[in-house]
């Protein structure tokens, strides 16, 4: 069994260790870092959240399992509409979904990021993908992992998601925030567990 991590904007794939260590060793694990964003060294071909759905299809060349968190979220959708008979499942851990996050609340991360990653590639602040029309069209079962006290993701956008997905469910970590893939990894892991396995 393969599972591929996607990381957020941060495009650290070390944020994912904690989880994956509490899950068997015997799937394999890849970790994936966007290049140019967060303290990654940039790429001349990334450029997009084009290119790193690219990257994720180019890794696609046999069924797997995505885990992603918040922006690594979109990628995972995107990538599931680009190739459905190679997502054989999803885990989305407070993600925006590819959905305008304000009509939910949401706080905006932007500028906080722009002067915390002042090297980090524009395209992350800038663009903003929009999968509304298509994500009804999503065969994959997701899983789909909120913390209670995340500004950034609230759990009125994850129930959102849940009723838009055909196959969703979402589970809700109290006090988590929008690290909590991280650093509530215990929390997390039954539940990844039990919906991959």
């Amino acid at each position: 069994m393969r599972v591929l991590f996607l990381p957020g904007a941060s495009g650290d794939g070390g944020f994912w260790r904690p989880l994956s260590r509490l899950l068997p060793d015997r799937w394999e694990k890849t970790f994936f870092d966007w290049p140019g964003l967060g303290v990654i060294p940039p790429r001349p071909d990334v450029d997009g959240f084009d290119d790193l759905v690219r990257l994720v299809l180019e890794a696609l060349d046999e069924p797997a399992d995505l885990v992603a968190q918040s922006m690594g979220g979109v990628v995972a959708l995107w990538a599931a509409l680009e190739r459905p008979r190679f997502v054989r499942r999803l885990v989305l851990v407070a993600t925006s979904g590819g959905l305008d996050t304000a009509r939910f609340g949401a706080a905006d991360w932007r500028a906080d990021y722009a002067r915390d990653f002042p090297g980090a590639r524009r395209f992350i602040v800038e663009q903003r993908p929009d999968l509304t029309a298509r994500l009804a069209s999503v065969t994959a079962p997701a899983l789909l992992v909120w913390g209670d006290a995340d500004p950034i993701s609230p759990v009125a956008l994850g129930a959102h998601l849940a009723d838009t997905l055909p196959h969703a469910r979402l589970v809700v970590v109290a006090g988590g925030d929008h690290a909590l893939g991280r650093d509530r990894a215990a929390d997390v892991a039954p539940h990844v567990l039990r919906h991959l396995a």
